[in-house]
């Protein structure tokens, strides 16, 4: 169970460090950093994400759900933002950057 844990962490700070690597504008220094950014994007996941998504749920509705986007964009900058080591330079780096750490992150999840 530990071990599935800790190999699924590595799973996930390699996705970060590839998503830094696709898309302009993010930079991960090491794979130290990018360890300590995945422990705290799921902090942010569990804690912050849920209280955000219910006091913006009106946009969303109208939206269509395109507002999580956003909220997920604002939060990978919240995370880069708190990691030492990691960096995003802007809102749209932040936006595909979430988006491709999402799509990794659900292959990686799905193990």
């Amino acid at each position: 169970m530990i071990v599935k844990m800790l190999i699924k962490w590595v799973l996930f700070a390699l996705s970060l460090m590839l998503t830094a690597w696709l898309i302009p504008g993010i930079t991960v220094s090491t794979i130290w950093a990018a360890l300590l950014a995945c422990v705290i994007i799921a902090i942010i996941n569990i804690f912050i994400k849920p209280v955000i998504q219910l006091l913006t749920l009106p946009i969303n509705i109208v939206t269509i759900g395109l507002f999580t986007l956003v909220i997920n964009a604002v939060l990978f900058m919240l995370a880069a933002w708190i990691s030492p080591g990691v960096q995003v330079d802007g809102f749209l780096s932040a936006l595909f950057g979430s988006a491709v750490y999402s799509i990794l992150s659900m292959f990686i999840s799905k193990i």
